[in-house]
């Protein structure tokens, strides 16, 4: 018999020990450790639970690639994100906000999948059938390979399993996923790491592809434990606000490709649709008539070139100090570029309130978005426009020079397909072998020259 013991785990970090304390001496969460009771059961006896094969010893050269086939998604930006598709065997997890799409693409996937000929099983642990059901329906997925399963007991799921043979298996959610052998609830730290455990011993030895889906923290994490994600094969993580149609899809870690891909979808009635040019969607309610403190920036989202619109809006303050506020845009490079706009150029915020915005609430993190923050700010302030058919691209030092930026071609050539004229770049960049459009390129150094150059482009119209 199983000899019954407890232990104290954080519920933030997952930190162990063997007595109540009121402080977590590794993430200093207060309040946080719950007691959980668990049987000590043999690895071996547990690991015998996923129905293991033997395996031997291979030699590299005898491995055949179709061990590792990957299975396409039949959503092109899902697949590119993923790598190329699905691999064979391994274990994705799909993490993000409420309501932000991770069921539905997951959902969509599993029809496209199934309409391959691949035996799929979706299990529910939040909904019942029927509810999948009606939104299946809403999704125009069906299938006769596609299975739904409203289950939360891991060993109910296995036994499935082995009567199924499914080939793709998505949960739905790992939080909601219990085992009956820990005696804690569903979501803990405990039953997390256990049920994942068994998921990804499944998909290793019965060669099955486990997509999970996973909650997310107030702070934007994976909730349960950080082990959690280095367990699983590829992480992916949706963003974007709940309350836009856009979401974008990242991978923050992947053993099966790169982690410099993002997917860009736009949710609509039938769910998601994948955009093929995002600085189309970003830049369509952009107006000709272009207020002071507007310019468009071209930042990359993995390997993808994305050009935004930045707005900045300067004012008098009625407050003692004066107002920063940034959407979009992280608040300490907005200070930063502030501080180099007083410092070099002249221009006096002190006594000015800014308010700074990466419209369509996309998240800039690229340095090349320098440049531009710093000319809205600095033409909303002088009450001057840059011309609207102008990019703005940049990195800015603390001295006030223009430094080079990384992919500066492939930002032009979005530029040129998108109908602009002009780009201002950093001169460090210039001559660009790769450029055969007749796009005018404007070489600056200094931020004061860029400023003189983007007022004398606006005059000049």
């Amino acid at each position: 018999m199983a000899k019954v013991k407890s232990k104290w785990i954080c519920q933030t970090c997952g930190y162990e020990t063997s007595g109540y304390l009121g402080k977590c001496p590794d993430c200093s969460s207060w309040g946080t450790l719950v007691e959980e009771t668990y049987s000590k059961t043999p690895i071996r006896e547990a690991s015998s639970m996923a129905d293991s094969r033997n395996s031997a010893p291979q030699l590299l050269k005898d491995i055949s690639l179709d061990e590792s086939i990957r299975y396409t998604t039949g959503i092109l930006e899902f697949d590119t994100v993923l790598g190329g598709g699905l691999v064979m065997g391994s274990l994705v997890l799909v993490g993000g906000d409420p309501g932000i799409g991770k069921s539905t693409i997951t959902l969509q996937s599993c029809g496209n999948l199934a309409k391959n000929g691949l035996k799929t099983l979706y299990v529910s642990a939040e909904e019942s059938a029927k509810q999948i059901k009606l939104r299946a329906e809403r999704l125009n997925v069906d299938s006769e390979n596609l299975y739904i399963f409203a289950e939360n007991n891991i060993e109910e799921i296995q036994k499935n399993l082995t009567e199924l043979k499914p080939e793709i298996l998505i949960i739905d959610s790992i939080q909601a996923v219990y085992n009956p052998a820990i005696t804690s609830s569903p979501g803990s730290v405990s039953q997390v790491s256990e049920c994942c455990g068994i998921l990804m011993h499944i998909a290793k030895s019965r060669g099955i592809t486990v997509l999970v889906i996973g909650h997310v923290t107030k702070d934007g994490a994976i909730a349960g434990p950080k082990v959690l994600e280095h367990m699983v094969d590829t992480v992916l993580y949706f963003e974007g606000d709940r309350y836009k149609s856009y979401r974008l899809l990242r991978s923050i870690k992947n053993r099966f490709g790169s982690t410099n891909e993002v997917g860009v979808f736009n949710m609509e009635e039938g769910g998601l649709v994948e955009v093929s040019n995002p600085s189309e969607l970003f830049l369509s309610e952009r107006s000709n008539a272009i207020a002071p403190g507007s310019v468009v920036i071209a930042s990359s989202e993995g390997t993808r070139p994305i050009l935004v619109e930045i707005q900045a809006l300067v004012g008098p303050t009625s407050y003692p100090s004066p107002r920063r506020v940034t959407t979009g845009i992280e608040y300490n490079r907005v200070l930063q570029i502030l501080a180099v706009l007083e410092k070099r150029v002249g221009l006096n915020l002190s006594k000015q309130d800014v308010y700074v915005n990466a419209v369509g609430g996309i998240d800039i993190q690229e340095p090349a978005a320098d440049l531009g923050i710093a000319l809205a700010v600095a033409t909303c302030a002088r009450n001057v426009t840059v011309d609207p058919e102008t990019v703005i691209i940049g990195e800015i030092g603390l001295s006030g020079e223009i430094r080079s930026v990384s992919n500066l071609e492939s930002k032009i050539n979005e530029a040129y397909k998108l109908g602009f004229k002009k780009v201002l770049v950093p001169k460090s960049n210039l001559p660009l072998k790769n450029i055969s459009h007749n796009l005018e390129i404007i070489g600056v150094s200094r931020l004061l020259e860029a400023i003189t150059s983007s007022i004398s482009v606006a005059s000049n119209k």
